[in-house]
């Protein structure tokens, strides 16, 4: 079920981060030219035991203009929570935001507040951006210059161009998580047509990279979807976990930068 919302978050960012050699160099100077302020997107978790598909939870991601520190910022929320029905089988409300520079999209301040099965936790990541250096309440680490967060690499990763790769391609990046540096890549695997809950797409497809954790297996064993067309929007998500299988749908979008062109049917 949706017992560890940060590897829901990992996974989506981990879905579209298509950066290569060069993207590590020139990451820092990649323009917004897919997101708008205002968007809005929502996933439904499915999770599957013995072949019984059930909706168990809802993952919400939405950006907003703000300042901070007297910069204009874009200030990026994901939320997490199982469906009330399950909350008495293991209970998830869960918060990330992240504040990211307006023109580079780097991260500036990452917080997490979590609330599963009773466990709880509350962090604070800030980013200098001239000592390259994370601070969390654990200590401060040395980064790397253009280094992410776990949202914030989703939206700076949507400004990929896909047509610069070829099938089979791997494409890795580095991603700050939990006080620690992620080399992590992703394996493009071409162009596909798919049925979703939401409708028929035209889609990018790829398969992450895992790390082996409390709910993912690690390796290449999850198949991730994104929507072929200026948005990047991810669509569908498939991977066996530690107990059963979890899909992760796209259901419902608001005030997206472009038509959303790669539907074919609702």
């Amino acid at each position: 079920m949706l017992k560890k919302f940060r590897d829901i978050l990992f996974v989506l960012a981990v879905i579209i981060s298509t950066s290569n050699s060069s993207m590590a160099q020139n990451a820092c100077k990649i323009q917004n030219k897919v997101f708008s302020d205002n968007e809005s997107v929502t996933f439904f978790v499915f999770y599957t035991l013995a072949g019984v598909w059930v909706n168990a939870g809802t993952v919400n991601f939405t950006v907003n203009k703000s300042t901070y520190e007297g910069k204009p910022v874009y200030h990026v929320v994901g939320t997490g929570s199982t469906n009330p029905s399950y909350d008495w089988i293991f209970k998830v409300r869960d918060r990330y935001e992240s504040i990211m520079d307006y023109v580079s999209l780097l991260p500036y301040k990452f917080i997490r507040n979590v609330d599963e099965g009773g466990y709880k936790k509350n962090e604070i990541v800030y980013f200098d951006r001239e000592k390259n250096t994370a601070t969390s309440p654990k200590g401060t680490y040395k980064v790397t210059p253009c280094i992410q967060d776990v949202l914030s690499e989703v939206y700076l990763a949507r400004n990929i161009d896909f047509d610069k790769y070829k099938p089979n391609d791997l494409i890795p990046f580095d991603l700050f998580l939990d006080n620690e540096i992620y080399s992590m890549h992703v394996r493009y695997l071409g162009k596909e047509t798919i049925k979703t809950r939401y409708g028929k797409f035209k889609t990018i497809k790829f398969k992450p990279l895992l790390l082996k954790g409390s709910l993912f297996e690690g390796g290449e064993k999850m198949t991730v979807w994104v929507t072929d067309d200026g948005n990047k929007l991810p669509v569908r998500i498939e991977s066996p976990i530690i107990v059963g299988n979890v899909k992760v749908d796209m259901m419902m979008y608001k005030n997206l930068r472009h038509p959303l062109t790669s539907l074919i049917k609702i």
